[in-house]
């Protein structure tokens, strides 16, 4: 029997066209595995995953990383919240004034004292500036996964935007490895590198 391609993927990246195009063409089955951005790399790191879709910046440290795509960053706020009255694209200069909920991972902080928060997942974030306090900053594919109708976002226009990845070890660079990352540049199986 063949051994399945475990390929891991962060929170609000999405696999499914190129695992669609993978049991197209390849008689390896593929197993997706969720994951926090927090862990990212642990399973490729233990080898429990063969290969993962990352938010960089990760620790490249013994891996090979290649660029997928970026994402936008956008600052999400409850409906009731000034932001709401933004068309839709906001500066870090409006939001100059904000707490963030949940520290952003770039080390940008807004002017003001920030409270201490505890550590908290991307919803519970939401869940927090939903009930009308502060905003927290978000990749867009991560704020829409956990939208809600009394939350608002807004496009944050001078933040650069975040960078989705593919890494895997660089012991492992057999042709499976290979033949995946073709599928995510978007190689068919008749064309050549």
């Amino acid at each position: 029997m063949i051994a399945p391609l475990r390929v891991g993927f962060v929170t609000g990246a999405t696999p499914d066209k190129w695992a669609r195009s993978w049991r197209a063409g390849r008689r390896e089955s593929l197993h997706l595995v969720p994951m926090t951005e927090a862990d990212q790399v642990d399973g490729i790191r233990d080898e429990t995953l063969d290969m993962a879709i990352v938010r960089l910046p990760v620790d490249r440290d013994g891996l090979h990383c290649v660029r997928l795509y970026d994402e936008l960053q956008v600052a999400v706020a409850s409906r009731e919240h000034l932001l709401a009255a933004a068309d839709d694209e906001v500066t870090l200069a409006d939001l100059v004034d904000e707490q963030l909920v949940r520290p952003h991972p770039s080390g940008w902080t807004p002017d003001v004292d920030q409270l201490d928060w505890p550590p908290m997942s991307e919803q519970e974030a939401i869940e927090t500036v939903a009930a009308g306090t502060g905003i927290v900053v978000l990749p867009m594919s991560v704020a829409r996964l956990h939208q809600r109708k009394d939350v608002v976002s807004r496009i944050v226009t001078d933040l650069d935007p975040t960078t989705i990845a593919l890494v895997w070890r660089i012991e492992r660079d057999d042709e499976v490895t290979q033949a995946f990352v073709g599928v995510t540049k978007g190689r068919t199986p008749n064309s050549s590198r």
